[in-house]
């Protein structure tokens, strides 16, 4: 299941470094107005959707392990409302971003190409809400085929549109981005219709209801502190690999939850973890031995692929952190204890993490080294307690509240009809 989660959430965000790469070949402006805006769209709003969607790796995982499998309809319909509607104020930071870059003391013009880059990005978002729900709902029923088909076709459609739209067009930075939504749109279609006529998901339909209305509260209390513990962990591509393999984790710990298998899910968390070093150990190999050439992915400017390989010992450690909280993250979502996942986020990365950042990338002037440092050292933390916290699950009692939250919900379903 891994192998397939890695191929769809590496190809979705490909997306965006491919797009990214196109723009880096336009001239210094773009590229840097495209670096900040990417990098202010991801924390404020697609890692934001994505991290509240690890709600459904809870309830849709435990409630198919459960055979309630009409729920699953109704709790991915409750999700794709949900979270349109959190991309409206969203999608209202971004048209006004440049304020919030020049308070921190940007470039003007770059503030400005970047706020123009994020609104021709706002389709992308409510596409991107649309599409974690549909993702989520398939992951945890194992459908994984038409996932990877659609993604890697989308991908391939998108390489020529970005690339016609930037270069061809003229559109520049402002082509990247629209063609980002137009990807990610197509990508609904595809799942969207596969959803709709086939046989595999005609237990599980998602229909408009009162019943997903009315689970807009509990999806929030699980969507909530799962949107904190994903937030600022999406530094770099590769962390998708570990995300991949945590959402593998995450359906079969949820399933075996549900089911009332406490011992098969503690042993899937264990296996994650053992598949997640090995990658880790593979991916530090790779980016070792082509530091000195990554930069020129992304610029042929000499002085941007020479800072990126100074840059490389820094990502090579991230790698280590990122693929154990990847793994011990999808294991959180899959036991349904996302509320103390989001306390060891905030903890790490506020308390721990931007502190260090800040004195050693301002007061000592490391500037990106220090930044740098500063979130691994908080990427570290939220490992090293995020495993604990792990080791010390008493497997027994989450499958015990699985089956108590399923049955509830089930009465309460019943007592409304």
């Amino acid at each position: 299941m891994a192998a397939p989660m890695v191929a769809v959430t590496v190809s979705q965000y490909l997306l965006q470094v491919v797009s990214m790469m196109m723009v880096g070949h336009i001239g210094k402006l773009s590229f840097s107005a495209v670096a900040i805006a990417t990098s202010f769209a991801e924390v404020t709003g697609f890692s934001v959707l994505l991290g509240m969607a690890g709600a459904l790796e809870t309830l849709c995982g435990q409630t198919y392990g459960a055979e309630e499998f009409r729920k699953l309809g109704n709790y991915t319909c409750c999700a794709i409302i949900t979270l349109m509607l959190v991309c409206v104020p969203i999608s209202m930071v971004w048209i006004f971003m440049d304020r919030i870059l020049l308070l921190f003391g940007q470039d003007p013009q770059i503030s400005d190409a970047a706020r123009i880059y994020c609104i021709f990005l706002i389709p992308a978002l409510f596409g991107y809400a649309v599409l974690q729900s549909l993702v989520r709902y398939l992951q945890t029923q194992s459908m994984m085929f038409p996932m990877v088909l659609s993604s890697i076709a989308v991908l391939c459609l998108h390489m020529p549109v970005c690339w016609i739209l930037v270069f061809r067009l003229g559109l520049g930075h402002v082509g990247a981005a629209l063609a980002i939504g137009i990807s990610y749109w197509f990508n609904v279609i595809g799942l969207g219709l596969y959803v709709k006529y086939s046989s595999a998901c005609e237990k599980t339909q998602i229909v408009f209801s009162t019943n997903a209305l009315l689970s807009i509260k509990e999806f929030f209390q699980l969507a909530i502190p799962s949107g904190l513990m994903f937030c600022l962990n999406t530094t770099t591509l590769h962390y998708f690999i570990p995300y991949g393999i945590g959402a593998a984790a995450s359906t079969r710990v949820s399933n075996e939850l549900g089911a009332g298998n406490p011992k098969t899910a503690r042993k899937a968390g264990s296996v994650a973890m053992v598949v997640g070093i090995a990658e880790a150990v593979v991916m530090n190999t790779a980016l070792f031995f082509s530091g000195h050439v990554l930069g020129y992915a992304y610029s042929n400017e000499k002085e941007v692929v020479d800072y990126v390989a100074q840059m490389v010992p820094f990502l090579c450690l991230s790698v280590i952190a990122d693929s154990l909280v990847g793994v011990l993250s999808g294991i959180a979502r899959g036991g349904g204890f996302q509320q103390v996942g989001a306390y060891v986020n905030l903890g790490a990365y506020y308390l721990v993490g931007v502190p260090i950042a800040l004195v050693l990338g301002f007061s000592v002037h490391l500037r990106a080294k220090g930044l740098w440092i500063g979130i691994l050292t908080g990427s570290i933390v939220q490992a090293i307690v995020l495993a604990v916290v792990t080791a010390f699950t008493d497997w027994q009692k989450e499958a015990t509240k699985a089956r108590e939250r399923v049955t509830k919900k089930s009465i309460k379903g019943c007592n409304g009809v």
